[in-house]
């Protein structure tokens, strides 16, 4: 789901407007979503949020510029704060 939302949503930019929308709006919420449905499967996992730092890394060069650069400690931040959402409704 993280590789659609990373690979695929970007191709939908038109313009700085769409950019914005996508960049600050659904992309941080499917990550979000897809990560609390992870914590709630999975528990706290450190790889998992590694992982979605370094799926996001080559859009950079793909579909944004050297700026975004920051985006990649958002996306993990919001892949942290997913997962300790979903923390507390994992099945033990």
């Amino acid at each position: 789901m993280l590789l659609i939302d990373f690979y695929i949503v970007p191709l939908v930019i038109q313009d700085t407007g769409s950019a914005m929308a996508v960049m600050l709006v659904i992309l941080p919420s499917i990550c979000l979503i897809t990560s609390i449905f992870y914590g709630i499967r999975n528990g706290f996992d450190f790889w998992y949020i590694l992982i979605v730092a370094i799926m996001f890394t080559p859009t950079l060069f793909i579909f944004y510029d050297s700026s975004a650069w920051v985006y990649i400690i958002g996306y993990a931040i919001v892949a942290l704060i997913g997962v300790l959402i979903g923390l507390p409704f994992r099945k033990r």
